[in-house]
């Protein structure tokens, strides 16, 4: 939806809710034009209904506001004397429009001291949770975000079955581009496997203030910029999907806006100096192998993993030769004086191969996984030479992500219709790429992440559980992972037990201090 038609539809409820309660209003003390005006008329129905005024807020807050709207509907029928359970369903069922007839055909007297206490135990506890799910939808949406590792596009540096607490503070918390979804899910409802949302009504991209700019090297969540699939798993058509409803991906950011980036021989060089990643990182390539004798599946396996090498073990049947998908260049190094295994060479590509599905796939640009580039990151703001020769590497940012018409007539370049030789990026544009370099789909395959895509920062691993798609006889949790940070210098130090002893101290206060005033 436009701005425009947004602020009409915006209009049209003021409307409605002052013609179906500015008699409530009045019946409550208030003057009827009270009823119809935006943002005030909320302030005041809070204070007839005797809830606080930053209820007010939680109305504005998409996604959120789906919750408060119907405890709104419930409490205005409940501060005119209508308690039952069919009230409450008549006011949730109708979306508010019970109202109408509270305003115009009951014969209703306002409550202004009702008693906001619910009247059973029930009541008691349906309160509790809704409020609980507001709550934890606020937190999710705009502050943390749970998110667990799927693929070990990042291993050894992120783990699959890591379980991350994700901030949103960080690059700036989006508002929900979609306004109508179940809260704290995702793109599927779970067990029935149908869309968790509506795709319509959607905002436009907004974004709070951040506390940091992405920096070269951070590990970012964000979201899959060519997604089109029902779910990560589903792709039986093509499927319209919002924004913030394509897959979760969790990528190393390798180049930021403004920087030329290049891989030679399976390293990025960023700006013509060779990336320098952080000290946790571990770059992974895959490597052929060979052994002295031939040795059942299962005793390949325990070698492999006797050196940390978890992805597995595949066989190329063109050269008959063994395959790690992949390793570090240290676990490959102990995995040479194994007593069984004649050679590890790395597999790379060469140097004017043009692979197929890398990034821009055009006839002019022979790229692939481990000679890429060079290739610039559009900053917003920013204006390039647009021509014949370079349009593949932009042509899709310009078309999908800032919205325009390209089309060729020859030499000339023609967006919108006009003729072009330069272009003006409107938005920031990010690589993300895997520590696992031959076995991770990323900015590689599918291009520049556009910033509006972009979800958080992972800060902290709260659970790591190994082996989690294994069936549970078969998994186990890596306490070394456990309450350890994402970032850092160093082997990552666990604060669980500290965390437990905290937890401890913080009961046992709580129970001195419940004895001493029952004292």
């Amino acid at each position: 939806m436009t701005l425009n038609n947004w602020l009409i539809l915006i209009f049209a409820i003021q409307i409605i809710h002052g013609l179906g309660t500015w008699k409530l209003y009045i019946k409550a003390g208030r003057q009827a034009w009270e009823a119809f005006v935006p943002v005030y008329n909320a302030v005041i129905l809070m204070r007839i209904i005797n809830r606080p005024w930053w209820w007010t807020i939680l109305l504005f807050l998409p996604i959120v506001n789906l919750i408060m709207l119907p405890a709104v509907w419930v409490e205005t029928a409940r501060s005119f004397g209508k308690n039952s359970l069919t009230d409450t369903i008549l006011a949730i069922v109708t979306l508010g429009f019970y109202n109408f007839y509270l305003n115009y055909v009951a014969d209703v007297k306002y409550l202004e001291n009702r008693d906001l206490k619910p009247t059973s135990a029930a009541g008691d506890w349906i309160s509790s949770i809704l409020f609980a799910i507001v709550a934890a939808t606020i937190v999710h949406t705009y502050f943390i975000q749970p998110f667990v590792i799927p693929t070990s596009s990042l291993e050894k540096t992120l783990l699959v079955g890591d379980f991350l607490l994700v901030s949103k503070m960080h690059y700036g918390a989006r508002v929900p581009m979609t306004t109508i979804a179940a809260p704290m899910v995702h793109d599927t409802l779970p067990v029935v496997k149908i869309k968790s949302y509506v795709p319509k009504f959607e905002l436009p991209y907004l974004r709070f203030p951040a506390f940091q700019k992405i920096k070269n090297n951070d590990i970012v969540v964000f979201n899959w910029p060519t997604d089109t699939m029902l779910d990560m798993r589903h792709t039986d058509k093509y499927y319209y999907k919002p924004i913030d409803k394509k897959t979760n991906y969790v990528k190393r950011c390798v180049a930021i806006p403004g920087d030329t980036l290049e891989i030679k021989n399976g390293f990025v060089w960023i700006n013509g100096k060779q990336n320098d990643l952080p000290d946790r990182a571990r770059i992974q390539f895959s490597y052929n192998i060979e052994f002295k004798r031939q040795l059942a599946g299962a005793d390949l396996y325990r070698i492999l993993q006797k050196y940390d090498i978890t992805d597995g073990l595949g066989f190329d049947s063109q050269n008959q030769v063994y395959i790690i998908p992949a390793a570090t260049a240290e676990n490959v190094a102990n995995l040479k004086n194994h007593p069984d295994v004649a050679s590890v060479t790395v597999r790379k590509d060469t140097e004017g191969n043009r692979a197929s599905g890398i990034f821009p796939e055009d006839a002019s640009y022979n790229w692939n996984n481990d000679f890429f580039g060079p290739l610039y990151m559009p900053k917003a703001g920013e204006t390039i030479q647009l021509t014949v020769e370079n349009l593949p590497l932009y042509k899709h940012v310009i078309t999908h992500y800032e919205d325009h018409k390209i089309s060729v007539n020859g030499n000339q370049i023609l967006i919108d219709g006009q003729v072009a030789s330069n272009y003006t990026f409107k938005k920031d544009y990010f690589w993300m790429m895997g520590d696992n370099r031959h076995n991770s789909q990323d900015s590689r395959v599918w291009g520049m992440v556009p910033h509006d895509h972009v979800i958080g920062k992972p800060v902290f691993k709260w659970m790591s559980i190994k082996g989690i798609n294994d069936g549970i006889k078969n998994w186990s949790i890596r306490w070394d992972r456990v309450f350890t940070t994402v970032g850092g210098e160093g082997k990552p130090r666990s604060f669980f037990i500290p965390f437990l002893v905290v937890l401890a101290l913080w009961f046992g206060y709580s129970s001195w201090r419940k004895k001493k005033k029952q004292a």
